[in-house]
């Protein structure tokens, strides 16, 4: 790979947490705020992700996940490159628009 060339990667969270009591469904509340606050989408009701530059950013934002864990449930994540990421397949309903931006396209701060 070229020093100059930028490998794009997208970070998933996959996540299920308790929501039976009012502290739990607040719990969860304050992690997918988190999520959609660091810049991931929703792509179904628990599964969120993030497109980002190269592994250091992965590393940085998997800091930031873990450090605002909710107490309870499970959470798991997974990177994957953009070319793996451009590979999932859509077999029913509709892609949300900010999912079909390109990576070129977005602006990184």
């Amino acid at each position: 790979m070229k020093a100059e060339e930028v490998r794009y990667m997208w970070l998933f969270v996959f996540f299920d947490l308790p929501v039976k009591t009012k502290v739990e469904r607040r719990n969860a509340t304050r992690f997918r705020n988190f999520l959609k606050d660091d810049g991931f989408l929703m792509l179904q009701l628990s599964v969120y992700a993030r497109v980002m530059r190269g592994e250091e950013a992965v590393e940085k934002h998997l800091v930031r996940v873990t450090k605002n864990l909710p107490p309870k449930g499970s959470v798991r994540t997974l990177s994957v490159t953009e070319r793996q990421y451009a590979r999932m397949k859509l077999l029913i309903g509709e892609s949300p628009k900010n999912e079909k931006i390109a990576p070129q396209q977005l602006v990184l701060l």
